[in-house]
C-alpha cells in the first residue's frame, strides 16, 4: 500500500458526493419548476412574482441553525442563497435595479441577498432606483439607508415620502476595502483612486504602507476600479465585485481602519410581506408640535412591549421646522402587539406610513 492511497480514498469519496450533491441540486430545481407551474395554474395573474422574502429567510435560518460545521453560518447561507437564486432563476428571472455604477458596494449586496442568478440593472441615482422599480422595469431595487459609521443616507429617507414602494427586505454589508491593481508589484503604485469616504476610512493604512503615494479622489469605488484598470502605475480602493469586474488583481485584503465599518441596504418592492418569524416594520410618522408629543406618540411601543431599534428625524418639506420620523421596530405588522401599536398611532399621529415588514437581515 502506497503512502497516496489515503488521499486517492478521500478523492474518490468527494467525487462520489459532488455526484450525489449535483443529482440533489437538480431535483430541487425541477421542485422549484413544479412551483411555478402549480401556481401558473392556481393564480395566473400573480402579479407578485414567485419570490417569496419570508419564505426565503425561513429557509436560510433553518440552515444556519442546523449547520455543523465546518463551514461557518455564514458560508453556509451563501451557499445556499445561490442554489436558491439558480433555482428562483427556471421560475422567473429577477431584474434588480441598484445604485451603481457596475462593482459598487450596493451591487455587492444584491448579489448576497438575491445571489447572482439575476439580472442586475446600474442606475446613477437613488431616485432613479425608485423610478425603476415603480414602473416595473425592475421587480426590485437595493438602495444604502445607513452606515455604521457615517450615519444615514437621507436621499433613501426622502423618497419613502413619496413614493408607493414596500420595504421588502434589508441587507446588513460588512464593507471591506482592498487595495486592487493590474501590476502585482505594490511598489510601482504611483496613484490611488477611490472615492473620498474610502479614502478617509483607509487613511491609517495608507499612511503607513503607501506613504506619499497621491490619493485621488473619484465619484465612486467602481469608477476607482475602471480607472485603475487603464493606469500601471494607478490601483484602487473598491470591494471585490469591483476586483472581479475590471480583471484587477487584489494586492491587499481589508485594508480600513474600522474592521466593523457596516452598511444596510433596504430591497424595496411592490409586494406586502407576510411574517417570516423574525421580522422588522418600517414607518413614517408625524406629529404636532407640542410638548410631549413625541413621547406620547411612542408610547403604544412601550405599552404593548415594542422594541424600537431606530428613530431618525427628517424635514417634512411640509412647511418650516416640520418633521416626520422614520421608526423601525421589532415584528411584523401583522403581530397582534405590533398591530394593537398601529391602531394606537393611527390615532394619536398627523401621518402614519407603514413603509412595510419584512425579515430581519440574514448573515
Amino acid at each position: 500500500m502506497t503512502v497516496k492511497d489515503p488521499l486517492q480514498a478521500i478523492r474518490q469519496r468527494i467525487d462520489e458526493l459532488d455526484q450525489q450533491i449535483q443529482a440533489l441540486i437538480n431535483e430541487r430545481a425541477s421542485c422549484a419548476q413544479e412551483v411555478a407551474r402549480i401556481k401558473q395554474k392556481t393564480d395566473p395573474d400573480n402579479q407578485d412574482g414567485y419570490y417569496r422574502p419570508e419564505r426565503e429567510a425561513q429557509v436560510l435560518r433553518t440552515i444556519q441553525e442546523r449547520n455543523k460545521g465546518p463551514l461557518s453560518n455564514e458560508e453556509i447561507a451563501r451557499l445556499f442563497r445561490e442554489i436558491m437564486s439558480a433555482c428562483l432563476a427556471l421560475e422567473e428571472p429577477l431584474t434588480i435595479a441598484f445604485l451603481g455604477p457596475e462593482g459598487t458596494f450596493t451591487q455587492a449586496a444584491a448579489y448576497k441577498h438575491f445571489g447572482h442568478s439575476v439580472k442586475t440593472l446600474s442606475l446613477a441615482a437613488i431616485d432613479e432606483v425608485f423610478r425603476e422599480v415603480e414602473a416595473g422595469a425592475a421587480r426590485y431595487g437595493v438602495v444604502p439607508v445607513e452606515n455604521s459609521t457615517e450615519g444615514v443616507i437621507n436621499h433613501t429617507l426622502d423618497m419613502f415620502m413619496q413614493s408607493p414602494l414596500q420595504i421588502c427586505g434589508e441587507v446588513e454589508l460588512r464593507i471591506h476595502h482592498n487595495l486592487i491593481a493590474i501590476n502585482a508589484d505594490i511598489r510601482k503604485i504611483k496613484r490611488v483612486y477611490s472615492h473620498q469616504q474610502s479614502l478617509a476610512q483607509c487613511r491609517e493604512w495608507l499612511d503607513a504602507k503607501l506613504p506619499g503615494v497621491e490619493r485621488v479622489a473619484v465619484s465612486s469605488n467602481a469608477e476607482a476600479a475602471r480607472l485603475a484598470s487603464e493606469d500601471k502605475e494607478g490601483a484602487a480602493i473598491a470591494g471585490e465585485t469591483a476586483a472581479e469586474i475590471y480583471k484587477l488583481m487584489i494586492l491587499v485584503s481589508n485594508i480600513e481602519d474600522d474592521p466593523d465599518n457596516t452598511t444596510r441596504f433596504l430591497i424595496i418592492g411592490n409586494q406586502r410581506v407576510a411574517a417570516s418569524g423574525h421580522d422588522k416594520t418600517s414607518l413614517i410618522l408625524s406629529v404636532n408640535n407640542h410638548s410631549g408629543a413625541l413621547q406620547k406618540l411612542l408610547l403604544p411601543f412601550q405599552q404593548h412591549d415594542i422594541s424600537m431599534t431606530k428613530i431618525e428625524s427628517r424635514p417634512s418639506r411640509r412647511g418650516m421646522w416640520d418633521y416626520v420620523f422614520f421608526v423601525d421596530v421589532e415584528g411584523h405588522r401583522d403581530d397582534e402587539g405590533v398591530k394593537k401599536a398601529l391602531d394606537q398611532l393611527q390615532e394619536n399621529s398627523s401621518l402614519l406610513k407603514i413603509l412595510g415588514s419584512y425579515p430581519c437581515a440574514v448573515l
